[in-house]
Order: C-alpha cells, then structure tokens, then sequence
C-alpha cells in the first residue's frame, strides 16, 4: 500500500482541486460541539500571537511569517479516474469552508483587498459554473446561498442532514467570527494567519482497497458507526460508475436515513438483529454480532454463507434483496413498536415490557420477499408477548434462561412456515416452566403455578398487567379506554403516573380479617387479587384507609377496579354479556378479606387464560 504524506496549509488545500466526498463519509454531521471547538482552538494560538505582533510596523504578509505553524489534524483522499475523493477528514474541510465564506463577507464588509484571495479558496470556476473545492453535489444550492449571502432563514434545508447543518454551523461560525474579528487590521491579520499558518497533513492512498484503509483510519476514534465504515466496505467494491447507473449509495442512504429517522442510529440494531437472527443459534453465536458486526460479516465462517468479501457481484445483489427487502421489514415492525396499530398490537405491547427479541425472531422467520411476512410479524409479536407473560405469571422468568431460548427459538423457526411457530414457543415455554419450578407440567399455564403470584413481579410489568385486564374489559364491553396504555404502563409521574397499591391497607380491620396472623396477612395482600392500578393521587388519597372508605375511592378509577363496586352492575347489559360469553364470575365486594381475595385471584387467572390462551 502506497500513502504519500504531503504538509499543506489552508492556501494550498484549496487552491485547485476539487474534493468530491466519496460514499464511505457520513454526510455533514458535526453540530455546535466540534464546531466551537475547531473555533477555539485556531483562535487561542491566533490570539496569542496577534496580541505579540500587532503592534509592529512590518508589512502584514511578512509579519504573519513570524506567527508560528498550527497543526490542524490530517485528512486522507484517494485518487480514481483523475478525481480526488475525501476518505477521512471531510467534517473539518467543510467546517473550514463554511469560515472562509465568513471571511469573504467580512473582507466586503471591511472593503478589504483580500476578497478575491478568499473568494479562490472556496469556488472555482468552469464557464459560467461555480465549482466549489468542496464539493457536496447535494447541498450545492445551500453552499450557493451561503457563498452569495442570502438571509438563512430562507435558505431551504429540506433535502439533508448536511444542508441543515451547514447552515445552523455557518451561523455558529457568523458570530463568532463577528465578535472576535471587529476591526480591519485584526481582521485581516486573521485571514493570512488562517490561510498561511494552519497546516494539514494531506495522506494521498494510492490504491484500490479504500475501504481497508479507511476503517483503520476510523479505528482511532469513536468518529464513524459500525454501519458506516460497513458502508464503506461493501460499497467499496463496487465501480464507481457502476453505483451511480445502479443507483446503489441512493438505496444504501434511504434505507439508512429511514429507519434513523425513527430512532438515532438504529440502522446499527437492525444489522445486529438481522445477522443474529440469520446466523446465531445461541447466546454465545450472538456475541459475535455485536458493535464489530462490520468485520464479522467477513469473517470466513459468515463469509462463506453471506460470500460478501471481495465479491463485487455478490454485494450488488446483497444490496438489492436482502438489505433492500429485510430494512423495509424492520422499518414496518421499528413503526409499530414505536406507535400502536390495531393489527400489529402485540408489537406494540412488546414495546410497553421492553421485549426487543421481537426484532431478532421475526427477521428470523421471514424468507427474502416472504409471502407469510404479515402473518408472521402477527404471530410472533403475539407469541413473544404470551411466552414472556406467561413465564412472569408463573413465577418462572430467568432473563438469562429467557434469552438463551430465544436463540433456541430462533434457530427452529428460521424461514420457517408460520404454522410451526406456535409449536415452538409452546415447546420452550413449558421446558422453562418445569426446569425453573423444579416440576414435570404439561399445561403451558395452570392456577397452581400462579396461585401466589404478586407483588415481586417488576414493576412495569405489574402495571403491564392491569392495563391488559383494563383493556379486556373495555374492548369487551364496548367501551374506550379511560387512560392510554402508554399512561397506564410507562408514565410514573406524582400526578398523572399510574401506581401499584394495595387493596388491604394496614390497619387493624385488615389484621383481623385474617385471624390477626400478621404473616398471612402480609402474604396474602400480596397476590394480584390483592392489588389495583390506580393515578398518582388516587393512589395517595386513599392510603392506609379501611377497606369501605377505599372502596369510595374506587369511583371513576379503572375499570377492573371498578368491579368491586356494586354500582358497577346496574343496568350494564354489555357487561352481563362479556360475563357470560366468558364464563367470568364478577361479582361486587362490600368486605374484602381472604376469600374475596381468592375469588379475585382466581378471576385474573381466567381473564390471563383468555388474554394469553
């Protein structure tokens, strides 16, 4: 490998080429951070010596020679076909011509000599073209209004992520620049130490294998995602010419862009869930598709499946299905994840308990262009929700258990037909169950297992709980939710935050309901049957209070809570009916005590059988 070093500074880093920025960078992304950073750093050496010179009668361009060298970091390009393309370091040379297009409106503002110098470091020209050095082919008519010095407020900065921030970074760079250079002579004292005295040191890769080069470039820092330097490799490959007539980096950027639109970044998860999903069987195989997911794809294991290293022909086509069609599956599960849709519910509910695995198994299951993908997105959020419930409801959930059965679960439905998922899930649900409670079951849910189940559950999934027997009720008796779920489950604010309480408070009436037995008592309260869900001041108003005065309190709460109140039951025909359709004994409760809390343990039994049957 050929890399050729070459000391530069700013005068001759834009005198006459043109940097084209090549498909491995990121788009514009710095932020105000590094751009007041790179501003403070020039300006601290600057302002020392200016404030050492300034004073001396020599001619401005030969004083500036006694200012001393400012080193500003190194960038990297490659030459292809007779143009230069920017592999490193395109951030900070657009940073640096977003200042010079500052400097030229302050060289008119100061009438100054120096504007047509300036002018030549960020445009040349081609008949009657501006060609900019730094040549963001996108965001031309952004650098365009920039460079003529239109108001930014009408500058349109819809089309991307580097129109945007060269404008709001050209604004941090207008002020600053405006409060430190307020006088001609300092002003132009500035320009010749920017142009003169900041050295880059220009690394020229005289080869075809960029992309190598690049992602130890990046290796130093935290500079660039896993996806991107992935970008790099995979794109890397392909001929230049080829990518523009096949329009690959357009496919690359709007698969990305849209799935990161919904979360920052997240086309990382999906490349780790998708490669799990495809290639690990177990907790162990998944570690390998971590963050470093981009060089164990090319590993010769995964290679020999995915065949993605050198094989330009084998990435083409891996970019036109697979990526193409397993990125449009994320995005649709990453939207109903994020947002409840009534056809892909259980996506949602998955959200609401923070069980991602949802992800991984259903790019699993899905073959490319997979005719059962619907059903499938169905089928496994509902099984995900059920498998996860279930197990909690029993007494039963090991996180690490849980996640090693996930990969098992994985690997048995992987493209798999739908109507085996079922099987699967019932399989590891019930060898989980036995193995944690020490028991030989067959039923995947039984009152028994349940029978003590409460208060230790998490707390989220408590209120996860409540809010599914909240809306069974509600679907069920036609009526609309009092609280959305995401209030019921996620919001645990003082006021409009839902909480877990007790239905027996201490107090003598509760003790003597059972047999002044403190341990009993304390064990029983406990069960579901002996909790509600109730808002943040509910909650607090009827602390501690005997079991009547609560019941007051119970009044246009929830529904379930609802159901020990006798007014609960008059002249509610679609209660009657959901009563009977299920075989549900609800019944009102004027006293509360061990067999009014058995019968409500029992009722949530039948409804949990319902809702996860």
């Amino acid at each position: 490998m050929d890399v050729t070093p070459d000391k530069q500074n700013i005068d001759k880093v834009f005198s006459n080429t043109t940097y084209h920025i090549d498909f491995y960078q990121r788009q514009y992304k710095w932020n105000e951070e590094p751009v007041k950073r790179l501003l403070e750093d020039i300006f601290y050496k600057f302002n020392i010596e200016y404030e050492k010179f300034k004073d001396n009668d020599i001619e401005l361009k030969k004083l500036v020679e006694k200012y001393s060298w400012y080193y500003l970091n190194t960038y990297v390009t490659n030459s292809v076909e007779g143009k230069i393309y920017i592999v490193d370091g395109q951030q900070r040379l657009t940073t640096l011509t977003l200042i010079l297009i500052k400097l030229k409106h302050m060289s008119k503002d100061f009438q100054s000599q120096l504007e047509n110098w300036i002018c030549a470091k960020i445009v040349g020209h081609s008949g009657f073209e501006k060609e900019f050095w730094m040549n963001h082919e996108g965001s031309k008519d952004v650098l365009i209004d920039l460079y003529e010095g239109n108001d930014l407020k009408n500058i349109d900065t819809s089309n991307n992520i580097t129109s945007s921030n060269l404008v709001k970074n050209y604004n941090i760079i207008s002020n600053w620049l405006d409060r430190e250079l307020n006088e001609k002579h300092k002003f132009e004292s500035f320009v010749f130490y920017f142009l003169k005295r900041l050295v880059l040191i220009n690394l020229n890769v005289e080869q075809t294998d960029v992309p190598m080069v690049f992602e130890v470039i990046n290796d130093r820092g935290v500079r660039l995602k896993p996806y991107e330097i992935l970008k790099g490799k995979l794109l890397g490959q392909i001929d230049k010419e080829e990518l523009d007539q096949l329009e690959i980096n357009d496919l690359w950027d709007c698969q990305v862009n849209k799935i990161n639109e919904l979360y920052e970044d997240e086309i990382d998860n999906f490349f780790m869930y998708f490669l799990r999903g495809k290639f690990a069987n177990t907790i162990g195989d998944s570690r390998k598709f971590d963050r470093s997911y981009h060089r164990t794809m090319f590993i010769p294991e995964i290679d020999e499946k995915l065949k993605l290293q050198h094989n330009p022909r084998a990435v083409k086509d891996f970019l036109k299905n697979e990526f193409k069609y397993y990125t449009e599956l994320y995005y649709k599960i990453l939207k109903y994840y994020k947002e409840p849709q009534e056809d892909y519910i259980h996506v949602y509910y998955n959200h609401l308990t923070d069980m991602d695995s949802q992800f991984l198994l259903i790019l699993s299951a899905c073959k490319l262009n997979d005719s059962q993908e619907e059903e499938k997105i169905k089928t496994i959020s509902y099984e995900v929700d059920r498998f996860f419930t279930l197990l909690q409801l029993q007494k039963s959930y090991d996180s690490n258990d849980f996640n090693e059965s996930i990969y098992k679960i994985s690997a048995k439905i992987r493209e798999k037909d739908v109507k085996v998922i079922r099987e699967v899930f019932n399989k590891y649900l019930i060898s989980l169950i036995s193995e944690t409670r020490g028991l030989r079951i067959q039923d995947d849910f039984s009152y028994h297992l349940f029978k003590d189940t409460g208060i230790e559950l998490n707390k989220r999934f408590k209120r996860y709980f409540f809010a599914r027997i909240e809306y069974f009720i509600a679907k069920n008796t036609n009526m609309k939710m009092k609280h959305s779920f995401y209030d019921l489950v996620a919001n645990t604010g003082s006021v409009n935050g839902f909480h877990i309480e007790h239905i027996l408070a201490e107090n003598d009436e509760s003790l003597k309901a059972f047999g002044e037995d403190r341990e009993r008592f304390e064990r029983e309260r406990n069960r579901l049957g002996g909790l509600l869900l109730l808002k943040g001041k509910d909650n607090i108003s009827s602390n501690n209070e005997t079991y009547s005065q609560k019941l007051k309190t119970y009044a246009n709460t929830l529904y379930w809570n609802e159901t020990l109140r006798e007014d609960n039951y008059k002249s509610k025909l679609d209660f009657a009916n959901m009563m009977s359709q299920y075989n549900l004994k609800f019944r009102p409760m004027n006293v509360f005590g061990p067999n009014e809390l058995e019968e409500r343990q029992k009722l949530l039994f039948d409804l949990a059988k319902i809702i996860w049957k």
